[in-house]
């Protein structure tokens, strides 16, 4: 312990909800994310994820200092599962002094960051031609899919199947309007896998089996999952894997050990090792796609992720004078 020390100038800056949605727009975010992941990755900016479970449900910390950034820290979920109830607060720390530069509303940043994410990876796994697309569910990631895919893909029409009618429907009718491209609802999730050459993976069935099976895709598909991120979570089927003969993970020692589509791959006497590079070189130029066979971008999402879209955030905000500067802050000592 010191009093040899100062309190961040400038102060630190709390950044809400309002503010990130004012800040943050896909373009930027896609371009920020495929630099970061253009650098080799460094496993120790990184750490996996640390989880404590609680009497309600639990506190997750993603942790990372992006290689190169000026920004490092971490987001915080608090998950009360009584009550259905999460919330998400990002620390951001100036690498330069260690002072405190944001605390950063990370409700808007996770979903963002998803969907960015997936659309950077795209950028480099999508062949440059008109794609047809297939929207497994309708709820609020699978939207924010297609918006960011639209961003970096040209898109000749769109099927979108969830379980229940009026969500596919109203999915459908939305984001027709909103993108100018043919949206059409169909019930059965085969009927909208069928002959896309992109398949957009974002829900994950009750009991946790496969929404997207294998017979269903095209031989040249791409296929990006989204919705399952942890062991016990299902999204893909284990033959789809094993017909994969190019898969990209956002996060590679979480995405092949600690994902449940990949667990059950092993289970199933499928080893994806073989065939997944990180993202960091796919777009990186370290790792190409080969030119025929079924790709899958898998993602269990990662504070690389959140760190690098909240430093884009804070950059922004103080530039344009928004989020409210805290009348004091924490000591950042000398030792």
């Amino acid at each position: 312990m010191s009093d040899d020390g100062f309190v961040a100038d400038p102060p630190t800056l709390l950044l809400t909800d309002a503010d990130v949605a004012a800040l943050a727009d896909v373009d930027a975010a896609v371009a920020a994310l495929r630099d970061a992941y253009s650098r080799p990755e460094v496993a120790s900016s990184t750490p996996e994820r640390a989880v404590a479970t609680t009497a309600t449900g639990w506190q997750r910390v993603m942790t990372a200092a992006p290689p190169g950034g000026a920004y490092a820290g971490s987001k915080t979920i608090s998950a009360s599962l009584q009550n259905g109830l999460v919330s998400y607060l990002i620390t951001l720390f100036d690498q330069r002094d260690s002072r405190l530069a944001a605390l950063i509303d990370g409700n808007r940043i996770t979903g963002l960051r998803t969907a960015a994410t997936a659309a950077a990876a795209l950028t480099s796994l999508l062949p440059d031609r008109p794609v047809s697309v297939a929207v497994v569910g309708s709820g609020f990631e699978a939207g924010a899919q297609l918006r960011a895919a639209a961003r970096v893909a040209t898109i000749e029409r769109v099927c979108v199947t969830s379980p229940t009618p009026a969500n596919r429907e109203r999915f459908a009718e939305e984001l027709s309007a909103e993108l100018g491209i043919p949206v059409d609802p169909v019930g059965a999730a085969a009927e909208a896998v069928a002959g896309a050459g992109l398949v957009l993976c974002a829900a994950r069935s009750r009991d946790e089996t496969p929404t997207v099976l294998a017979d269903w895709v095209d031989p040249d598909a791409t296929i990006v999952s989204v919705g399952s991120t942890t062991p016990a979570q299902r999204e893909l089927d284990p033959a789809l894997i094993g017909r994969a003969s190019f898969i990209v993970a956002d996060a590679l020692a979480e995405v092949l050990h600690d994902s449940g589509d990949m667990i059950a791959a092993r289970a199933a006497g499928i080893d994806p090792d073989a065939v997944t590079v990180s993202l960091h070189d796919l777009l990186g130029g370290r790792a190409i796609r080969p030119e025929r066979g079924i790709a899958i971008y898998k993602s269990t999402g990662s504070g690389f992720q959140d760190i690098v879209l909240a430093s884009l955030i804070y950059e922004r905000a103080r530039a344009d004078g928004r989020g409210i500067p805290l009348p004091s802050g924490i000591l950042t000592i000398r030792k």
